[in-house]
Parts: structure tokens; C-alpha cells; sequence
């Protein structure tokens, strides 16, 4: 049997001639390179049951995101508009498999910005550039990265706009994956 390491720390284990790979989530402060972009995938279409549904679980009531003929009639949209807490969420949400995946802790959101308003039906994407890297002054197991994440609407449009810091692991004290099996369930 031979154990290697790929990115992120993805371990790949060939016996007899099989390869099993354990799939990446998250990276190591190594792996974070200032400058580096990662592209998430995939995208998510909003609808209005979605809307809706994060509406009444965080108590957001607000009509513009609930009610048609308030955001028709007394709007400068003319039409609900996605709570922006919503749309955050998920550009944050589909950056965790590239950026936080692995991380110990989210420290802070320095920044959050709503660039342009959402719609029921449009679909977000979401990118994630490096901005730093350092590492940790009081333990030499970690570090921290700031990262800028960037969501956009089907026509480019960028929607929102927010800079984190994540506290990572080095690759070398970062925890062997488990799970609550054996290695062998193919034989």
C-alpha cells in the first residue's frame, strides 16, 4: 500500500492496483498563495421559496422580500428583492470547500458590501482571491488568511462584496481526516 499527499492535503492511497482518493475541502496555510483566485462551483439559482424560507427563519419580515404587491407597488425595484443576508450565505456557503473547508476557526468579516440588488430567479456565483497570509504569533501549528470573496448574478453583475480572516491549520499539525469505518469496505 502507498499513501501520498496531493493538493490541500487530499490523501491518495493505491493498493492492488485501486486508487482511492479522499476528496479536498478546505486548504492549509502552505496551500494559500497571495494573489491566488479560486473559482467556486457550482452556482446557485435563488428562487422565491428559497427567499422566502430564509426570510421566516431569521425573522427577516420585511415585505420587499416577501410580499409581491408591496415590492410592485411601493419599491424602487418594482419587485422582491433577495434579502442580502441570503445572498451573502451562499457565496460564503459555496467557498468553503476551496477556503475554510479545513479552517479552526472564522475569525471576523471586516467587511461586507451589497453591490447590486438580487431577484427571485437569478443564479450567484462566487470567487475567492488571497489576500495574505501570516502566521500564527502565539502557536506555530497555524496561521491565518485574508480572503476577498466576490458573488455575481448571470450577467456578470458583481452582488456582493466581503473580506474574511480564517484561521487554518499547517499542513503538518493538521488533523488525518477519519472516518467512522474501517479503510477496507471494498475488500
Amino acid at each position: 500500500m502507498v499513501s501520498t499527499v496531493g493538493r490541500a492535503g487530499a490523501r491518495q492511497t493505491t493498493l492492488a492496483g485501486m486508487t482511492t482518493y479522499d476528496r479536498p475541502f478546505g486548504r492549509y496555510l502552505e496551500d494559500f498563495v497571495p494573489g491566488d483566485v479560486y473559482r467556486h462551483w457550482p452556482g446557485k439559482t435563488i428562487t422565491e421559496a428559497d427567499d422566502h424560507l430564509f426570510c421566516m427563519i431569521t425573522m427577516n419580515h420585511h415585505p420587499l422580500h416577501t410580499n409581491a404587491w408591496f415590492a410592485e407597488n411601493e419599491s424602487v425595484q418594482k419587485k422582491n428583492v433577495v434579502v442580502g443576508n441570503l445572498v451573502y450565505s451562499l457565496a460564503l456557503g459555496m467557498s468553503v470547500p476551496d477556503v475554510s473547508g479545513a479552517a479552526i476557526a472564522n475569525l471576523e468579516v471586516e467587511s461586507l458590501l451589497h453591490r447590486s440588488p438580487t431577484f427571485h430567479g437569478d443564479t450567484i456565483y462566487a470567487e475567492t482571491k488571497v489576500i495574505s497570509t501570516a502566521e500564527s504569533k502565539s502557536r506555530d501549528d497555524r496561521g491565518v488568511v485574508t480572503v476577498e470573496t466576490k458573488a455575481f448574478n448571470q450577467h456578470g453583475d458583481e452582488v456582493c462584496f466581503f473580506r474574511r480572516k480564517v484561521m487554518v491549520w499547517k499542513t503538518a499539525a493538521a488533523p488525518v481526516r477519519r472516518r467512522p469505518y474501517g479503510d477496507d469496505v471494498w475488500g
